[in-house]
């Protein structure tokens, strides 16, 4: 059984029913199935005409809609949906694709109530949806209980006066009389009620009573009294003046009515309107509020206003470790400690911003929370860059102190981008979006900082973001290639592997796989990439077999994350069988820091893929920085030699002694050892005579196709040799064969 999400509401026991519309069949079953495992109910439809179909007859308790369908879009979906009795305070999200500015703007006009970035983080949509049920629950509360009160308040919280001005007395009929706290036979005079006024209001309804006797205009005003009890109430005082025969006013009848609780319940809807439930600062909608009128404020007085976006750099390490109460804990208290940055984030902008003076616009001045882990401060007059940029270092500065959450002392670093109006944008839109490059320029570099928007960091994001588009197409339209690099047993002079490397042919540049891989990894494109090298891998080791008889294994590089996949043996088995090959055919390598960063969930994998044949490498050994014990535990065949010790040697003599201990350890555990990075005949010749014979390296041949490799095989056994087959070696106590290089190693 599914156990409650914890932004769950307790009171609400039953699975949440959710309408999910989306044409994207592939997108609409993924997510399906995301949301029933996290506990919702789930009906599906591939068109918003169908969803509206469902929809006459069923009310769910929330809407997600994909903003873009053929047909009839999100957008004409939601807006029917809204004129559709109701259905006017449903919950819809709205899915819409990655910066779509125009999209969300779109979204919130025809009413969807947010949206959310269309991606594979299943538990933050999850959480979206509990946070939209329980925000929409609340409020449907509080609207029931407002209603109950309005008829309540007609019947019995409501009383009658009658004042007269040449008697000068106040008569308050019994009703009235209970409604301010009085016995039904007290005598009251206005004096009374006036000190009951606390006496900070006091002057100011004086005159407001004053003005409408002088002029006999309509009285409506809300009053707070203290009774003589000591109970404060909200009084609503509404009376019409009494004229007599000859048009002069003589008094005031009207009512006294006890709107406490609906002026709380107002409030509360306010809070909900302008406020985030969990921090406490101001919401979107108040932010986005406030920020257009800095704005407004800034074009008139012809100064600056700085926007800084903030996101939380490891939220989501503590968040999934130490679980989503814990998560909403740490934002509170950063949330406390951002609300200590900035002066005024804790006014409301309706009707408490419109003070006297020509700075009154610096109350608009906030930190409020955007969504998830990311906030925003506004700074409504700012004299320079420089103006912004303390306030970010400030921010920066109050997440240095440890945070302590369910028991557990955390440390939570932020990066911050800064835009400025109007340089870097003319409206809260532009401002919001630079202010986003610019924080993920921080990210790019390392976090904890800030930056200041430039159009440098536009090009840079456009760029990555045009790379990243161009990958997801790479495989469908057959750009990646696969380039082989060789693996030598110089004492022989034959290859005895190869390894395979990913190369992107994007039109006629080939794309070096530092900018590409790195990209892939952060999107998570490596794992249907390393699935592809894969086959392709399996299906070159049967070409080469049938061409030369091929009996190696060709080596890829796979991310620890693919180990971690309960059905990579499955995978594999069906590459290397679709391609009549031995398990054996293919090999797998994965960088010591992958290993150790998971090692617990990728041991099984590796066991399971031992047992059918495959083998595995550990690459860049040497650079892990972690224990070696692992090595006596895991089923591995193979190290590999990281090529910053392989550059050194012959120069340093600490590169000697880490390579001779690599390879005295290799051979304790019966494990073969290639040395990478192998460019030079003096590293050849130290690295045969410490012990080591398998060898890669641009000495031997650079990373090439599978056609080229093949040329490079029909040259290795030509009698044009090349120069480092001109000696070839004997291994360390055997006599040599050819003694040109051995001389000089004695």
């Amino acid at each position: 059984m599914t156990s409650p999400h914890p932004f769950a509401d307790a009171s609400h026991t039953a699975q949440p029913e959710v309408l999910l519309v989306d044409d994207d069949e592939v997108n609409l079953l993924l997510t399906a199935l995301a949301l029933r495992e996290r506990g919702f109910v789930i009906t599906e439809a591939s068109s918003g005409e169908r969803a509206l179909e469902l929809l006459r007859d069923w009310t769910p308790d929330i809407i997600v809609l994909d903003a873009m369908m053929p047909g009839l879009d999100g957008f004409e979906t939601c807006r029917r949906l809204r004129r559709t009795p109701g259905f006017e305070n449903v919950p819809v999200l709205m899915l819409t694709g990655l910066e779509d500015d125009a999209s969300i703007t779109r979204a919130y006009q025809v009413g969807a109530t947010d949206f959310f970035v269309k991606a594979t983080q299943w538990s933050l949509l999850s959480g979206r949806l509990h946070y939209l049920l329980r925000a929409s629950r609340t409020r449907m509360e509080l609207e029931r209980n407002r209603a109950k009160l309005a008829r309540a308040q007609d019947l019995a919280r409501m009383g009658s006066f009658d004042w007269r001005r040449a008697e000068g007395g106040l008569l308050l009929l019994p009703e009235a009389l209970r409604v301010l706290g009085f016995g039904p036979q007290e005598r009251v005079t206005l004096r009374m009620l006036l000190r009951m006024v606390p006496r900070v209001d006091r002057a100011q309804l004086s005159r407001k009573l004053h003005d409408a006797i002088r002029h006999a205009s309509v009285l409506a005003e809300d009053v707070r009294i203290v009774l003589f009890d000591g109970r404060q109430r909200i009084i609503h005082i509404e009376a019409e003046p009494e004229f007599n025969e000859h048009g002069h006013g003589i008094g005031y009848t009207g009512i006294v009515q006890d709107v406490t609780e609906r002026r709380q319940a107002e409030d509360q809807i306010k809070e909900l309107a302008n406020f985030d439930s969990l921090t406490g600062l101001p919401n979107r909608r108040q932010l986005i509020a406030r920020a257009e009128r800095a704005l407004e404020y800034a074009r008139r007085g012809n100064h600056q206003c700085a926007l800084l976006l903030i996101d939380l750099d490891r939220f989501k390490i503590i968040n999934d470790t130490l679980g989503h109460s814990a998560g909403d804990e740490l934002l509170t208290q950063v949330g406390r400690r951002l609300r200590a940055c900035v002066r005024h984030s804790e006014e409301i902008a309706d009707g408490q911003l419109e003070l006297v003076g020509s700075r009154s616009h610096r109350s608009l001045e906030a930190v409020g929370r955007l969504g998830g882990d990311e906030f925003v401060a506004l700074l409504p007059e700012v004299v320079d860059d420089a103006d912004a940029e303390r306030v970010a270092q400030r921010i920066l500065e109050s997440l240095r102190e440890a945070i302590f959450v369910a028991g557990q002392e955390c440390f939570v670093t932020a990066s911050v981008g800064v835009a400025l109006f109007p340089r870097d944008g003319t409206t809260v839109v532009d401002l919001l979006r630079n202010s986003d490059v610019a924080m993920y320029s921080v990210k790019a570099q390392g976090k904890n900082a800030s930056a200041i928007y430039s159009p440098q960091l536009a090009g840079l994001g456009r760029e990555k973001l045009e790379l990243e588009t161009a990958l997801h197409r790479a495989i469908e339209r057959d750009e990646l290639v696969l380039h082989y690099q060789p693996k030598v047993d110089v004492r022989a002079a034959r290859m005895v592997g190869v390894e395979a490397l990913m190369r992107w042919q994007r039109g006629n540049k080939l794309v070096p796989p530092g900018e590409f891989i790195p990209l892939a990894e952060e999107t998570g494109l490596i794992v249907p990439l390393s699935e592809w090298a894969l086959r392709q891998a399996s299906w070159q080791a049967r070409d080469w077999r049938d061409k030369f008889g091929f009996d190696q294994s060709i080596a890829v590089n796979l991310p620890s994350r693919l180990f971690e996949r309960s059905d990579l043996v499955e995978h594999i088995h069906q590459c290397v069988t679709a391609a009549n090959m031995p398990h054996r055919a293919v090999m797998l390598e994965i960088t010591e820091n992958s290993l150790m960063a998971d090692l617990q969930g990728v041991m099984p994998t590796l066991h399971r893929l031992n047992e059918i044949g495959v083998e595995i490498s550990i690459d860049d050994f040497g650079t892990g920085y972690s224990s070696l014990a692992y090595l006596t535990t895991l089923p591995i065949s193979e190290l590999k030699i990281d090529r910053s010790f392989t550059r050194e040697l012959g120069i340093a003599p600490q590169s000697s002694a880490v390579v001779t201990a690599i390879i005295a350890l290799a051979r304790s555990l019966s494990l073969r050892v290639v040395a990478e990075g192998v460019e030079t005949l003096r590293q050849k010749e130290v690295l045969f005579r410490l012990g080591c014979t398998v060898m890669q390296g641009f000495l031997f041949s650079k990373p090439v196709g599978a056609a080229e490799l093949e040329v490079w095989l029909t040259d290795l056994q030509s009698p044009r040799r090349a120069a480092w087959m001109d000696n070839v070696l004997e291994a360390p106590g055997e006599e040599p064969v050819r003694t040109g290089i051995a001389r000089r190693l004695r």
